[in-house]
């Protein structure tokens, strides 16, 4: 189990992000959760977790944004994989989102999110 793909998954709301834990274990790979994008930038500069892309929601209530978020991230490793998701910020993603990052408009299927994930990593998934 130790070879999938961890992801670094920003959700404030935790039934999302339960939803999204398992559409990515289903798409072969591992969630690494957290609440806010003060824990995600904490986890991230700790790196003990070993993510290799950030899935971050949007808004994340109080606190940074996910917008916010991923420019940080990309401040300490320039080219770090980034997806957003969201259900109201689509038509921001242009102007506030970071080069080279994908968008998933919520609600999405399970499947929709883990081929976004692998797309953004250039194909790659768990051995299987």
């Amino acid at each position: 189990m130790g070879s999938a793909v961890r992801v670094l998954v920003v959700e404030d709301e935790a039934l999302i992000c339960g939803f999204i834990e398992e559409a990515l274990l289903d798409g072969g790979f591992e969630a690494c959760p957290v609440h806010s994008g003060e824990a995600a930038l904490s986890t991230f500069r700790d790196g003990r977790e070993g993510c290799r892309a950030l899935l971050t929601d949007v808004n994340l209530g109080d606190g940074i944004s996910g917008w916010e978020l991923a420019r940080q991230i990309r401040e300490i490793t320039p080219d770090f994989p980034v997806l957003y998701m969201t259900s109201a910020s689509a038509p921001d993603w242009e102007s506030q989102g970071v080069d080279g990052s994908v968008l998933i408009e919520k609600p999405f299927a399970p499947a929709q999110l883990a081929a976004a994930v692998s797309q953004l990593l250039g194909g790659a998934t768990a051995p299987g």
